[in-house]
């Protein structure tokens, strides 16, 4: 068995009064694809929110490569380069270039010089496939491809685990498809996942391990031939009736 590169134990958290995250429970293994789905408000991007320290969690145990993440800044700057994060939205910085957004993290986070971190830029532009893009700014390009940007732009920072939340929610159906084969060409080269989405056709080809989520709680987790052939919850049930027929 891999060694576990996130734990997440009993893993609360609350909104004042509302209870988002109850008894989260979790681990991912080095190596391994994890798909988390659910209906909207579920928590399901709470849970990678919590794992980035992008929201503090309330109690339970966050584990990053055995490392306990607590709601200390310190104990999340140990860690910080593990985890590469790519969200719904794209989060360029729109006065950059392409190659200056890729650059900007290496140089000032992982101490690169320039010529390094521009080498290391176009070696991920290329593995996104849009390596000719490098020199304009992210308004000239598509959702797709700026979306992949913010993909080369995560593993610009070489981490160990990478997390999307939603990665293609903010495109148009056209566009979708273009990110997901990229994705699953890094699913393929063995990078650690773990992807909130809702596109099944993706979760099949590459997860590991499925996990629905529903009211904040896991209610099932398991591998994706059994996920989708023989569900054991009546809600997991109802949830791919809804979603397998769009």
């Amino acid at each position: 068995m891999a060694a576990s590169a996130i734990e997440l134990r009993g893993v609360n958290k609350w909104y004042d009064t509302f209870h988002v995250l109850k008894d989260i429970n979790l681990t991912v293994a080095s190596g391994e694809k994890v798909v988390i789905c659910g209906p909207s408000g579920s928590g399901k991007s709470t849970v990678v929110r919590c794992i980035n320290k992008l929201e503090p969690h309330d109690t339970g145990i966050i584990r990053v490569f055995g490392q306990e993440i607590t709601n200390d800044p310190r104990s999340y700057s140990a860690m910080q380069g593990d985890l590469g994060m790519v969200f719904q939205q794209f989060n360029l910085f729109p006065h950059l270039s392409v190659l200056e957004n890729l650059t900007l993290g290496p140089t000032k986070a992982l101490g690169l010089n320039r010529k390094e971190a521009e080498e290391r830029a176009r070696r991920y532009l290329e593995r996104v496939r849009i390596p000719d893009q490098a020199d304009k700014r992210p308004s000239q390009l598509s959702g797709g491809q700026q979306q992949r940007v913010a993909i080369a732009r995560a593993l610009c920072m070489e981490p160990k685990v990478l997390l999307f939340d939603e990665p293609t929610s903010a495109l148009d159906p056209e566009m979708i498809a273009e990110v997901l084969d990229v994705m699953i060409t890094l699913a393929q080269d063995g990078m650690t996942m773990v992807v909130v989405t809702h596109e099944m056709g993706f979760a099949r080809k590459v997860a590991d391990k499925m996990v629905f989520m529903d009211g904040g709680e896991i209610v099932e987790q398991g591998p994706p031939d059994h996920f989708f052939t023989n569900p054991k919850s009546e809600r997991c049930k109802t949830f791919l009736s809804q979603i397998l027929q769009h």
